[in-house]
């Protein structure tokens, strides 16, 4: 008999993405939607999905996602995000693990959608992510954001891929972007880490030698190139946010 599984999702004003993201996980024994206060059609969309809602105030991604680990019913888990669907191969890959475990947490390839095109390149493929677990031997980082999931104990590999929307338009996936430099740079700080003029000046270029070069981004044509070039100005973006917070401009 198969381990029973609960799916976690966290969301905020979700609306036109969770409907497809319910779908992909109809087959765990249980749903939990933890919501932070929203006002759009997500919550409607979770209780006709039959799922469990449950509010929390805005705590940041990683004690988010560990909040909602904690309020499912079972100790299997799969954390998704409302932006995600699960693959029928991922489903398929999933349920078989769950008969006979032999592992307590399971990486998975994420195949992100970009410009319309999936990426299967660069830093959008196959950016393996650690998503199922048996929760008491695995738990969500406290990050405020690049969150991830430490496990106490090696990863297996799913089958199948994780299907990412990673943008609905440029316009929303710069704004992300923005939002998610200025907690990293806010993270580093509280840590006591200092950027300088050299990291300015060659984090970005090395980063686009990495994905674009050596991980072929290239061969994911113009969504390849814009989706590096985002990334690699996020770093740049990241350590001028930094210098700026230490008060350093020299």
């Amino acid at each position: 008999m198969a381990e029973p599984l609960s799916v976690t999702i966290i969301t905020f004003n979700a609306g036109e993405q969770l409907a497809a993201c319910l779908r992909s996980v109809s087959f765990a024994d249980e749903i939990v939607v933890a919501d932070s206060g929203s006002n759009d059609a997500t919550l409607e969309m979770a209780r006709n999905a039959g799922a469990v809602i449950v509010h929390q105030d805005w705590l940041g991604f990683g004690k988010q996602k560990q909040f909602a680990v904690a309020k499912a019913k079972y100790d299997w888990v799969l954390c998704i995000d409302a932006d995600e669907r699960v693959s029928d191969a991922l489903r398929i890959s999933i349920q078989r693990e769950l008969e006979a475990p032999g592992f307590y947490a399971y990486q998975m390839p994420r195949c992100n959608r970009f410009m319309g095109k999936w990426l299967r390149h660069g830093e959008g493929y196959p950016d393996l992510s650690l998503r199922l677990f048996h929760r008491a031997y695995a738990a969500w980082s406290d990050d405020s954001v690049h969150e991830k999931v430490i496990a106490q104990t090696p990863a297996g590999r799913l089958k199948g891929d994780l299907l990412h929307e990673s943008e609905t338009s440029i316009e929303s996936y710069l704004d992300k972007q923005n939002r998610y430099t200025s907690l990293q740079a806010q993270a580093l700080y509280a840590r006591g880490k200092h950027a300088n003029i050299l990291r300015l000046l060659f984090s970005p270029p090395l980063r686009f030698i990495k994905f674009y070069l050596f991980r072929l981004g290239f061969m994911d044509g113009i969504p390849g190139l814009v989706h590096i070039l985002i990334g690699c100005f996020n770093s740049f973006i990241k350590y001028a946010k930094l210098i700026a917070l230490s008060g350093n401009k020299n």
